[in-house]
């Protein structure tokens, strides 16, 4: 007798997300499935449901129907323990940095945070929390010197390093990126998206991954979702949609990214 295939890692089944009753739901009966060292994209315009259904997926947003099935689990049914550890397994960084990270705390506070929630058994003691913090900076490719500092003592090259790291410190196995390139020059979103490679490379995360821009979806990625008006109009491996694209919407949207192009 065959052995059941594994469940996906991640899986989303028709989520619908309504902020309004009287509106139209901004997320329409979204369905992906995500594995273990996955990195897919999630392309589509401004205000096209992407972000919605992200923090919907780690629980800072409700769904109106659907499923979010972890391991084959549905979230919402999972008990106290269980879910204590989905929050540790599935973690996002978010666009706005500023917005973010506490502007009150210090960047080892920040760092620390996690391991006192999550493995407190583990670093039981400032030092090997200390150790740890330093460890996660040299992760993301920053000085453990960096410790002392507050955000707004940062770049934003580096508050975007930072809020990976804070991520990286639960050892998730789903890391969620709603444009962590977006609001940077040129120069930093080329050595973080170094960075990130070097993640998905070194540790078997699996990443979904929110970008306008196409030309670093095809670096990254080997999966795209175009989403408008709430709904997935087309998916598929990158090169085909990209090159090849079907639906009318995604044809628009690379005509729109000259980046891609040049």
């Amino acid at each position: 007798m065959n052995a059941a295939s594994p469940s996906p890692l991640l899986e989303v089944r028709d989520v619908v997300v309504r902020h309004d009753r009287a509106a139209a739901p901004t997320v329409r009966g979204a369905s992906f499935s995500l594995e273990r060292g996955e990195c897919v994209a999630l392309v589509g315009a401004s205000g096209c449901g992407k972000s919605t259904l992200c923090r919907t997926i780690v629980g800072l947003e409700a769904a109106e129907s659907g499923c979010i099935l972890w391991h084959g689990r549905d979230v919402t049914a999972l008990t106290r323990a269980a879910r204590h550890e989905f929050r540790a397994a599935v973690q996002m960084v978010f666009q706005d940095t500023s917005g973010a990270l506490d502007p009150r705390m210090s960047i080892e506070n920040t760092l620390e945070e996690p391991l006192l929630v999550h493995f407190r058994k583990r670093y039981p003691t400032a030092l090997s929390r200390r150790r740890r913090v330093a460890e996660l900076l040299e992760k993301v490719e920053l000085s453990p010197d960096l410790a002392t500092r507050h955000p707004h003592e940062l770049s934003g090259g580096q508050r975007q390093r930072i809020g990976i790291a804070r991520a990286l410190a639960t050892e998730p196995e789903v890391l969620i990126a709603d444009e962590p390139l977006s609001a940077l020059d040129v120069a930093v979103q080329a050595r973080l998206l170094r960075t990130l490679e070097k993640l998905l490379r070194e540790s078997g995360l699996a990443m979904l991954f929110v970008s306008h821009d196409l030309a670093v979806v095809r670096c990254l990625c080997s999966r795209v979702l175009v989403m408008d008006g709430g709904r997935f109009v087309e998916e598929g491996a990158t090169d085909s949609v990209l090159v090849s694209p079907r639906h009318p919407f995604t044809r628009r949207l690379l005509a729109a990214c000259p980046s891609f192009h040049s």
